[in-house]
């Protein structure tokens, strides 16, 4: 009687090192992409924190004739930092002058949010946009 050898199972280590190899390349290619995509992501956040203090200033000023200086103690905010830690907020005066009269508000990236290409969001009491950041590859920072 005749015994018939199975074919053996598994992978080669070629077969291993091909599956390897491929995983890496698309890794390669995929994570400066998701990396791009979550810096856009936690952007909205800065801007929400931004626009959420404007319209806060503007209820304090329609109040106290004045814009307040501190986000925590005049606007009752819980905290000068973002829902994700992502930002911090900063007052200032608007050119040089008193807060009677303008703020500038900037929300510092903080964190992992510092690799952004738009930099720092600021929004002041005109209601004027910008970044501290050159922003060419990443979607607008507004």
């Amino acid at each position: 009687m005749r015994r018939f050898r199975l074919p053996e199972k598994g992978f080669t280590l070629i077969e291993l090192m091909i599956v390897v190899t491929v995983i890496a390349v698309l890794v390669m290619i995929a994570l400066p992409s998701y990396t791009k995509y979550t810096f856009r992501a936690r952007r909205g956040e800065g801007q929400e924190l931004l626009l959420r203090l404007a319209n806060a200033q503007e209820r304090y000023y329609a109040t106290y004739n004045k814009y307040a200086q501190d986000p925590v103690t005049d606007l009752k905010f819980a905290s000068d930092v973002s829902a994700g830690g992502y930002y911090k907020i900063k007052l200032e005066q608007l050119d040089g002058t008193t807060f009677a009269t303008g703020y500038i508000a900037t929300a510092q990236a903080a964190g992992s949010q510092k690799g952004d290409s738009c930099g720092d969001l600021t929004l002041d009491s005109r209601g004027n946009k910008s970044q501290s950041g050159l922003n060419t590859a990443n979607g607008r920072c507004w």
